[in-house]
């Protein structure tokens, strides 16, 4: 893992930004995993002012999303689909077919699960994939568990994960409680990772992510350690506590 340990969040999202706005220069048709959360959205708005300055081109760039809610459609406001238009899609030139994110509505998940992930392989792979993580050590969905699943799947939210989404809704009832996830064997297939984390909170898992070389299912993050290519970004807060 290379680590960047960037001064507070505006800086790790001006470099997050910096990174993707590379790879997007070198390969304009670049297939993008995007995440969702709190952590990505500076980073986002720095794209999108590299976008509003004409320094960046989204015309010809495809993204899978890692994760949505089971039970929400693209319109609910809490919605991954809906945060990603709000938060990036709407405002660059994206041709919205080329965005992809999981349909919490879809009526048979378990095969739509496999759909997904025949889609991420038949647009070439995801060359860039960007990840937050939990309190937990959850990445994407993945949460710690006796067992995790390597492709796309449906999995229950610990309750810890509920405890941290529910900010977002009305009352702790509205929290949705399983979601449609892309396994840890769909994240490490992808050709780069970039691992972001910001905040106090994050700190104990950092530390305990940076400082470990054993994999468990129990840290699902740790599995990042046998992929080739991850770039940790972190701020002071995060990789200090």
């Amino acid at each position: 893992m290379k680590l960047i340990v960037e001064k507070n969040y505006d800086e790790l999202s001006k470099r997050a930004a910096e990174l993707l706005a590379e790879d997007i220069r070198k390969k304009p048709e670049i297939i993008l995993g995007l995440a969702t959360g709190s952590t990505p959205v500076g980073t986002y708005k720095e794209l999108i002012k590299l976008y509003d300055s004409g320094k960046l081109d989204f015309s010809k760039v495809k993204t899978f999303n890692l994760d949505e809610y089971i039970g929400l459609d693209g319109e609910h406001q809490n919605s991954y689909r809906y945060f990603m238009n709000d938060v990036l899609f709407d405002h660059i030139n994206i041709d919205k077919e080329n965005t992809y994110v999981p349909n919490g509505k879809v009526k048979n998940p378990e095969d739509y699960c496999k759909e997904y992930d025949k889609l991420i392989e038949d647009a070439g792979g995801i060359d860039v994939q960007i990840l937050g993580i939990g309190t937990n050590g959850h990445i994407a969905f993945n949460e710690p568990a006796d067992e995790l699943s390597a492709g796309t799947s449906i999995v229950n939210l610990t309750q810890s994960t509920i405890n941290d989404n529910s900010r977002f809704f009305d009352s702790m009832d509205e929290v949705p409680k399983t979601a449609i996830t892309m396994g840890i064997g769909s994240i490490l297939k992808a050709k780069k990772i970039i691992l972001l984390a910001s905040g106090k909170n994050k700190a104990p898992i950092m530390k305990k992510l940076l400082e470990g070389d054993m994999i468990s299912t129990q840290l699902p993050a740790s599995f990042l350690l046998l992929h080739s290519d991850v770039t940790v970004i972190v701020d002071e807060d995060a990789y200090k506590g």
